[in-house]
């Protein structure tokens, strides 16, 4: 299915054209539709699911008719359709909602991890590991059983023939420096080498601690590159922080996180010598040894 989120998107740049292109200010709209500016806003700005009959007397209120009407009719109710992740509601966290969301629709997906290991790829064993940290840190505000059970869900879709493809780096630094029990550790990276070297849409490089990174910055944070089938939806860079994900479609922005990665993925071990690293990795951890060479 498509991504509802990225319909949503492209329905909020359609509302926003075609009010700007009226002379109408968002207070103006808000009055010749009897509705709040604060709604209309939002409906511009993508952050509420959209109501069809809200967007009709939107269309109406502009004189929106023909192919335009049918095509923006058309996208509101795309953006307005409910996905798996809805029926979670917020016991699965907003964040994870959202990636999921995104997820759906995604033709391709690179990242890179730097403070952890890729969500789609995690065991049982260190979902429940990091929901501990979690709580430790502060108050949650999801489930912790539906948060894992969602994760799953999506990791599911991962590895279905209606997945993206994947291609992911991990900083080494996330193997050493995760507070999560050892034998967490050392059973994760056996499943990540595992299904990597079994899922050919799946592409794991390890960034290793004394990677050159010439002519470039390391990036502040861990991001994700999403690339939809239909051309009209732009490619997406979702960075992560420590309490939001920011959302970037604009083209110079999401151009500087695509430069990241492909210097990234240019420096990290390949795809084979990173099984190799990580099954390495496992032995080391299996013989007590803290630390790779």
């Amino acid at each position: 299915m498509a991504s509802p989120y990225v319909r949503r998107r492209r329905l909020a740049e359609e509302l926003r054209k075609l009010r700007e292109n009226r002379g109408l200010t968002t207070d103006e709209l808000a009055r010749l539709v009897y509705q709040s500016r604060t709604k209309i806003s939002k409906l511009e700005n993508a952050q509420v699911r959209p109501n069809l009959a809200d967007i009709v007397t939107i269309l109406k209120a502009l004189d929106v008719t023909g192919q335009q009407y049918d095509k923006i009719h058309e996208l509101a109710h795309a953006a307005a359709r409910k996905g798996w992740w809805d029926r979670y509601g917020n016991a699965m966290g907003d964040r994870q909602r959202l990636y999921a969301d995104l997820e759906s629709g995604a033709k391709s997906i690179r990242s890179y991890n730097q403070t952890g290991i890729p969500a789609v790829l995690q065991t049982p064993e260190l979902i429940a590991a990091l929901i501990g940290l979690d709580q430790a840190a502060g108050p949650i505000t999801y489930r912790p059983e539906r948060m894992a059970e969602a994760r799953v869900r999506r990791q599911q879709h991962l590895l279905s023939q209606d997945g993206p493809t994947y291609d992911a780096v991990l900083d080494e630094c996330v193997i050493y420096r995760l507070g999560v029990p050892r034998p967490v550790m050392r059973a994760q990276l056996q499943q990540l080498v595992g299904v990597v070297s079994a899922e050919p849409r799946i592409t794991l490089r390890v960034l290793r601690h004394d990677a050159y990174l010439p002519g470039g910055l390391m990036p502040k944070s861990s991001f994700s590159l999403y690339a939809f089938p239909e051309r009209a939806n732009p490619l997406m860079a979702v960075v992560d922080t420590v309490t939001t994900d920011l959302m970037l479609i604009e083209r110079r922005g999401v151009a500087r996180y695509t430069g990241h990665y492909d210097l990234l993925k240019k420096v990290a071990l390949s795809p084979t010598e990173s099984l190799t690293f990580l099954s390495h990795v496992v032995d080391q951890l299996n013989d007590g040894t803290e630390r790779s060479t």
